[in-house]
């Protein structure tokens, strides 16, 4: 079995920052300009040693997030552009800066239908400018929770994914 490529990870967020599913989903797929991404789960765990020199871990679970580093600003990216130049130009803060991030596994050999999983996150962007060739926005998502299995299918002409509660 070959390994899975990166290419086979996909994220989304939904462009239009709304914290419930929509009947039509809208998505902006993570990925032009990103040489590297990676989820970071930021394990909370805490190690105790009592005086019986016995040892304890409690595990508190995790704080997820990831960093786009090479967001470059495109008004093409419509309604995800007008939203992250909007929370870091009016230092928006809150409930605006909410969304759901949509995370694929495109693994399966053939077939049309894919592991998928749904979260609310909060999307934060770190600074705007940068150096000549482009104005970026790196940004900074954070999981909520809310996390919730299912699965994609993936339009064939557009390529948009549709996300389904799995039940």
């Amino acid at each position: 079995m070959a390994k899975l490529q990166r290419s086979a990870l996909v994220h989304y967020l939904q462009d239009t920052f709304q914290t419930t599913m929509l009947s039509t989903q809208s998505w902006f797929k993570i990925g032009k300009h990103v040489a590297d991404m990676s989820v970071n789960l930021n394990p909370d765990t805490e190690t105790i040693k009592n005086i019986l020199d016995e040892t304890e871990v409690n595990d508190n679970g995790y704080e997820p997030s990831f960093d786009v580093d090479t967001y470059y600003a495109d008004p093409s990216d419509g309604d995800f552009y007008e939203a992250i130049k909007g929370i870091a130009m009016d230092r928006i803060k809150g409930d605006a800066c909410k969304t759901i991030c949509l995370e694929v596994t495109v693994d399966a050999a053939s077939g049309t239908t894919y592991d998928a999983w749904i979260e609310d996150v909060i999307v934060k962007p770190q600074s705007y400018g940068g150096a000549q060739g482009g104005v970026r926005i790196p940004y900074n998502v954070a999981f909520c929770g809310n996390r919730k299995k299912g699965t994609v299918t993936f339009d064939t002409t557009t390529g948009k994914p549709t996300f389904a509660v799995a039940v």
